[in-house]
């Protein structure tokens, strides 16, 4: 019987101090507006599960790329509608991947891109507070992976205060 407690959606790191990887997890942080390292470490882990169903596949088709690729056909298009391949990478192309391609598909990212938010915090503070929207629907998570088909559906709700160019908080930046 279980408890109604989820399992960890992430990994930690192997080594509890290791001051060059903390000072790389601190940047990321902050350039990308996470609130914490276990974000960052869930995108650690997205991307670890997506190199090793790469790997799975080519070993599956025995180093032969074009089997690879055709039997993971699903799994390259599915990288590919989230913008974390190109249109014309190949199934090899995901184990060079980083995680800021990964970070960079995140609604807070997007959003900030897109100037919804002078900085990635103030990004992530109008999602959570239900200022944005990706389409109709409003969308309250700021790890919410954009598909390229709704990057440009981003935007202030209609209904929102923000909505407004002249704005207080979104005449700061501009």
């Amino acid at each position: 019987m279980t408890t109604g407690k989820s399992t960890k959606r992430y990994e930690t790191p192997n080594h509890p101090y290791q001051g060059e990887r903390i000072a790389q997890e601190s940047d990321l942080l902050g350039r990308y507006g996470l609130k914490n390292k276990e974000e960052l470490w869930r995108a650690q882990s997205e991307l670890r599960d997506y190199r090793r169903e790469a790997r799975r596949l080519i070993g599956d088709a025995q180093g032969d790329i074009e089997v690879a690729g055709e039997a993971g056909e699903d799994f390259v298009t599915r990288l590919r509608r989230y913008g974390i391949l190109g249109e014309s990478d190949e199934i090899t192309e995901v184990l060079s991947l980083e995680v800021t391609d990964v970070l960079e598909r995140r609604l807070q990212t997007v959003a900030y891109r897109k100037g919804v938010g002078n900085t990635p915090n103030q990004a992530r503070q109008f999602i959570v507070h239900g200022h944005v929207v990706v389409g109709d629907a409003r969308v309250t998570r700021p790890s919410y992976q954009v598909p390229t088909d709704e990057e440009d559906l981003v935007s202030f709700d209609e209904t929102s205060p923000l909505a407004d160019d002249l704005h207080p908080e979104r005449a700061e930046g501009q």
